[in-house]
């Protein structure tokens, strides 16, 4: 069993021993070669060794760097040349054009003459890349009318175009048109200009002999209009006047106004205003240039005065104008009012007539004043007393009441006559919120019209007056009349009647409702209630109104007399401006129901919705 063992092992190893040595004998095969045909080796290559991307090709074969001339002016006309200055971007021959009306009798291409190709506009060639200088001699004439010599280079497509022109005199004004000019010197009998012309535009240069201005040797004579803001604040009196001088003789190099001792100039504002320097109570003003025509500026400026009592206006005076107009509103900032004046050298006016500085300013405690036309160094002064309010006597303004007439047509128009009993110490604006498609017919305060202000889409400002100084501010009317665009009505529905928004409390409102007597309404359950009129609970709607009635036309001549003289006491002055309080009264048609409601928050708009129904015949 062993030996069969062994016998097998020793023929396994002699066959591996065999294979190896078989293997050891077997050669290596040799290198060979590859035959290809020349292109494919070619195209193998290139694809190995891939070569660098030309570079792309110009967008122009040529271009037009610059243009400059170098003229001067003859008996009639004008000679020089033109260097234009030629940037050639490949290899070969290139076509440049030259500026099409140049008329040039010589060309040379790096000083080697050169042909100009005819054609519109003429051409030279160039043969080989880079920069070249062309240089043309040229001739043009000269233009002369009323005096005024000029001369025009066509358009060229160059970013620079410089023109160095030679004017056999002196003393004479160039102006360039399509350009501008940036040197001017002047020799014995010669003057030298140059200038530059902006791409694609013809340059045409004009010039004449300078005309002697004599108004610069005149004396100065001035006018000048002052305007002045000023607030009376509890510690400070703001003041903003708006000046405008206007140069009657002369030219004026700076403007100098007088300031009152004690007012300290924070601003001057103008386009045309260089420099300005305040001291010993004078106001420099410098200008850019001197000043031949007129100039306008702002002067902002604070000064000190007393809280309360006597307070002495600052004025801003220009005592060299022969005369001076304008005016001044002077106002009190917070809790106050002025209680009396005193005036010299003024005119009391409304303050509607004082221009934009004083726009939208407009309050009841204003005062207004025109400045009398005299002489800047003649007197003028403003004084005023101040009442301050104490604080405890200060009240949030209300509405005690508001009363409202509505007449109501089935077409789909509503007008609406709103009276409110305003007690007031301290605002100085009562904002409506009118329904939408609302439009303001008259608006009056405490008998009084005004003009209302707009604050926004369907609110205007209308200006309420300050009580004096006591535990309680009196109350006054505020009246306003608009007509409003609503839903028509129909045989049966329902309607809505949205009523003003006020950015005041309301502690009480009425409604008289009038309505087509074809229908019959009922008034659905909300802030209004259904009641009997008991009349007026304010005192202030209470008391008749000073009013002309439409309707009795025998004592109208009368009433509008008193009516004129209260509202010319009242206004200070001899100008009045807007219509006079002319009361027509409410249209009164139709049956009607009356409404109450309490308590009505700032800002709410009160609302009654009713359902109609067409009474049958």
């Amino acid at each position: 069993m062993d030996r069969t063992r062994f016998s097998s092992i020793a023929i396994v190893v002699w066959s591996a021993c065999a294979a190896a040595s078989l293997t050891a004998q077997t050669p290596a095969p040799a290198d060979g070669w590859v035959v290809l045909p020349v292109d494919e080796y070619r195209a193998l290559r290139d694809r190995a060794n891939p070569s660098a991307p030309a570079p792309p090709a110009p967008a122009v074969d040529a271009t037009l760097t610059r243009i400059d001339y170098d003229l001067r002016v003859d008996a009639d006309s004008i000679s020089g040349r033109a260097l234009l200055t030629i940037d050639v971007m490949k290899d070969g021959w290139s076509s440049i054009q030259i500026p099409a009306g140049l008329k040039a009798r010589d060309a040379r291409l790096d000083g080697q003459p050169v042909p100009l190709i005819e054609g519109a506009p003429p051409r030279v060639l160039v043969a080989r890349a880079g920069r070249s200088v062309l240089t043309l001699d040229i001739a043009m004439p000269l233009t002369t009318s009323a005096g005024v010599e000029s001369i025009a280079l066509p358009p060229s497509s160059s970013p620079i175009a410089r023109v160095t022109l030679a004017l056999p005199k002196s003393g004479v004004d160039l102006s360039a048109a399509g350009g501008f000019v940036a040197e001017h010197t002047e020799a014995a009998g010669e003057s030298r200009w140059t200038a530059y012309g902006r791409p694609n535009q013809p340059l045409t240069l004009s010039w004449k002999r300078k005309v002697d201005d004599r108004r610069a040797d005149l004396p100065l004579r001035v006018r000048a209009r002052l305007t002045t803001m000023a607030g009376l604040s509890e510690e400070l009196c703001l003041t903003t006047t708006a000046v405008r001088v206007e140069v009657v003789q002369g030219v004026a190099r700076d403007v100098t106004l007088a300031i009152p001792a004690g007012l300290v100039v924070d601003q001057v504002n103008g386009s045309t205003v260089g420099d300005w320097e305040a001291s010993g109570g004078l106001l420099r003003v410098r200008p850019l240039d001197p000043v031949a025509t007129d100039m306008s500026f702002v002067v902002q400026a604070e000064m000190r005065v007393p809280r309360e009592g006597a307070v002495v206006v600052p004025l801003v005076r220009m005592p060299a104008a022969e005369r001076e107009t304008g005016g001044i509103a002077v106002d009190v900032v917070g809790a106050g009012e002025i209680a009396g004046r005193e005036a010299r050298g003024l005119d009391p006016t409304d303050a509607s007539e004082l221009g934009d500085i004083v726009a939208g300013r407009e309050s009841p405690s204003m005062l207004a004043f025109r400045l009398k036309p005299i002489g800047g160094a003649e007197p003028r002064a403003l004084g005023v007393t101040v009442v301050r309010y104490a604080p405890q006597a200060v009240l949030v303004a209300s509405v005690e009441e508001a009363r409202y007439r509505a007449l109501a047509s089935d077409d789909g128009r509503l007008l609406v006559h709103a009276r409110y009993a305003v007690r007031n110490n301290q605002r100085s604006f009562l904002k409506v919120s009118l329904p939408s498609g609302s439009t303001v017919w008259s608006a009056e305060v405490a008998g009084r019209p005004v003009r209302p202000g707009v604050a926004e889409r369907d609110a205007v400002l209308l200006p309420l007056e300050k009580g004096r100084a006591g535990v309680e501010a009196p109350t006054f009317v505020v009246d306003l009349v608009y007509l409003q665009t609503v839903e028509s009505w129909t045989d049966k529905g329902r309607a809505r009647i949205e009523l003003p928004a006020l950015d005041l409390p309301i502690s009480r409102t009425g409604l008289e409702l009038h309505y087509p007597p074809r229908f019959r309404i009922d008034v659905e359950p909300g802030a209004f209630r259904m009641a009997n009129d008991p009349g007026a609970f304010a005192e202030a709607l209470r008391r008749p109104a000073l009013s002309i009635d439409v309707r009795s036309p025998a004592d109208a001549q009368d009433k509008l007399q008193v009516l004129v003289d209260r509202y010319r006491s009242e206004s200070g002055g001899p100008v009045v401006s807007g219509a006079l309080p002319v009361h027509v009264t409410f249209p009164v048609f139709g049956p009607s129901i009356f409404l109450v409601s309490e308590l009505t928050e700032e800002g709410h708009a009160p609302l009654v919705e009713l359902t109609f129904k067409r009474a049958r015949s």
